[in-house]
């Protein structure tokens, strides 16, 4: 089966109402089972996530190209991981209640001609906002699909000229003490970093997104503007970011240099290469109970294998 780069053009109209969705909370609320359980960095999937997400999904009329249906805009917007605000999952939304996220800007440079500092207002103004449907996989081994809306950091990158010195992409998130509680915590190398390779950066599949469901984005999803990554586990889709930097070396990043015998640095969906402590063959989509089979690259591989021809992937991972 093909697998389109981006999923079959959908309209905003033709995407099930946020309202419908949200209708269903007073529902959902009544038949979840509650948890304490905040998980640690990266766990295995527990039996307090089966049963917390063991809601039916409802019909939609909008899907990814593989014909899955769109996860709800409560699930996507209520089950996150953001570690500078919480790391639970379900407390996520209601720590980062009240994060400013206006004004804001982004800092472009680097090896590039033209470096800039972009407002969030500019961003939306530039570049031209389109919508694309995408699988989220969590390297804990939970997905989601997602209808983001943004613009290709290709676009972005383009426009400030990287020189032929650039190789990599270093991403930073803000640092914003006041407003992220996670940033007390000791254990980790604040401010969250991530990177990519130039030739993935500049891939049509990466996205700057800056919205879902057709409204912006709320701040436990990474407003104003996030990165996605979609053959990528979901932690290479950093949040929040304030800084772009076109770099010579391959940058440090904050999981790898945690643990990088757990998380690489290229970090792409690979269910042949298990993490440490737990399968990466199958995932369960939240939403659902069973288990389904992981895709090499999460389903994307026609567009994104060829970037790393001739490398091994067990060693690269």
């Amino acid at each position: 089966m093909t697998h389109l780069y981006k999923s079959v053009p959908v309209r905003s109209s033709e995407i099930t109402p946020k309202d419908t969705y949200l209708s269903r909370r007073d529902f959902m609320k009544a038949a979840t089972v509650a948890t304490g359980a905040a998980l640690l960095s990266a766990c295995a999937p527990s039996v307090a996530d089966e049963i917390q997400n063991a809601e039916p999904v409802p019909t939609s009329s909008a899907t990814d190209e593989l014909g899955d249906p769109l996860n709800t805009y409560e699930d996507i917007t209520n089950y996150n991981n953001y570690y500078e605000f919480t790391v639970d999952k379900q407390q996520v939304a209601a720590e980062a209640k009240g994060f400013t996220t206006s004004p804001w800007t982004v800092e472009v440079g680097g090896l590039v001609n033209k470096p800039k500092t972009f407002g969030i207002e500019d961003l939306l103004k530039e570049f031209p906002q389109e919508e694309r449907i995408y699988r989220l996989r969590c390297v804990e081994a939970w997905s989601m699909v997602i209808p983001w809306e943004g613009f290709t950091l290709a676009a972005l990158l383009n426009m400030v000229e990287p020189t032929s010195d650039a190789k990599y992409v270093r991403f930073e998130t803000i640092n914003r003490p006041e407003e992220m509680p996670g940033l007390k915590s000791p254990f980790y190398p604040w401010p969250y970093q991530e990177g990519l390779r130039l030739d993935e950066a500049m891939n049509d599949l990466t996205l700057l997104a800056t919205g879902l469901y057709g409204e912006p984005n709320v701040p436990q999803n990474g407003a104003p503007i996030r990165l996605v990554v979609p053959w990528k586990y979901g932690f290479k889709s950093i949040k929040s970011i304030v800084k772009i930097e076109l770099v010579a070396e391959m940058p440090a990043t904050l999981w790898n240099s945690i643990a990088p015998n757990e998380y690489g640095f290229y970090a792409n969906v690979n269910p042949e290469v298990n993490h440490p402590r737990w399968s990466q063959a199958t995932e369960r989509r939240i939403g659902e109970l069973s288990r389904r089979p992981s895709l090499s690259f999460n389903g994307y591989g026609e567009q994104v294998a060829a970037l790393y021809d001739g490398m091994s992937l067990v060693e690269n991972y």
